[in-house]
């Protein structure tokens, strides 16, 4: 389906590998698109699977004083003017920790303590920069919510992470696994990109068809199914490739504001 009546009224972008590369800043091309579309009335929703802490500073980057954007995987919302959190999807992550732990004797888990930093059982890829990190044991970890556990297995691979992830049920809870490498990400049942951008849309009261989305990663693909109109990096995996209405170019190619120059011209 494409966007119809004009241009998009709720645009939602993921971060990593869609606005940026990790550890570059978002190129004066696509920052330029992004403030077009929000000064001609669009709603642009940053959403991204990063913690509330480590997405203050794209919204600053971008501009967005105001609005609203999406965080760990849509689990929690922020109201952009306050840089606080204003709705927060958490779980149990005991019952997780212990199933993947069966799994997984070696994963290292990390859980998010939203708006302060991270309680981790060991040191792995992460992005932990900001906030407070604090090294903790199993039963420390488990025992808050949380709204994203991320788990990190350090002595296999991707491949025999997913074989090994077919038998795992916690009926609490979903999972995404990751790109690149051995790490998953689990979130309460059913919450997701898509799942928090619909909540978003309806409270806005855009209308289904006024609605695109832009993302690259496994946890985009239930933002893409959403949007009406859907778009993939052209360095996305290929299942994720297969989902979109179109390709465009990567994060060196300025694929996002070559979507948004279409509606959006500074």
């Amino acid at each position: 389906m494409a966007v119809l009546g004009g241009a998009p009224k709720l645009i939602a972008l993921d971060v990593d590998g869609t606005l940026l590369s990790t550890g570059v800043e978002i190129s004066a091309r696509v920052i330029a698109a992004v403030r077009a579309a929000v000064g001609a009335g669009a709603h642009v929703v940053v959403t991204t699977g990063r913690t509330v802490l480590t997405t203050r500073p794209v919204l600053g980057e971008l501009g967005l004083t105001e609005g609203h954007a999406l965080c760990s995987n849509g689990a929690v919302h922020i109201d952009v003017a306050r840089g606080e959190p204003v709705a927060v999807q958490s779980f149990d992550p005991a019952p997780a920790v212990l199933a993947l732990r069966a799994l997984f004797p070696e994963m290292i888990f990390a859980a998010e303590r939203v708006g302060v930093g991270t309680w981790a059982t060991g040191h792995g890829p992460g992005e932990y920069s900001i906030g407070d990190f604090q090294l903790v044991d199993h039963r420390v970890l488990s025992s808050q919510p949380t709204p994203r556990l991320n788990g990190w297995w350090p002595t296999g691979t991707a491949e025999e992470m997913l074989a090994l992830l077919a038998s795992l049920d916690v009926p609490d809870a979903s999972w995404v696994h990751g790109e690149y490498g051995p790490w998953l990400t689990v979130s309460r049942r059913g919450v997701s990109k898509g799942w928090a951008l619909e909540r978003l849309r309806r409270v806005l009261g855009v209308a289904p068809e006024q609605t695109l989305a832009i993302g690259d990663g496994f946890n985009d693909r239930e933002m893409l199914r959403w949007a009406a109109h859907s778009v993939a990096m052209a360095s996305s995996p290929a299942d994720v490739l297969a989902l979109a209405d179109e390709v465009t170019g990567d994060v060196a190619e300025d694929g996002v504001a070559t979507v948004l120059e279409r509606w959006f011209a500074d």
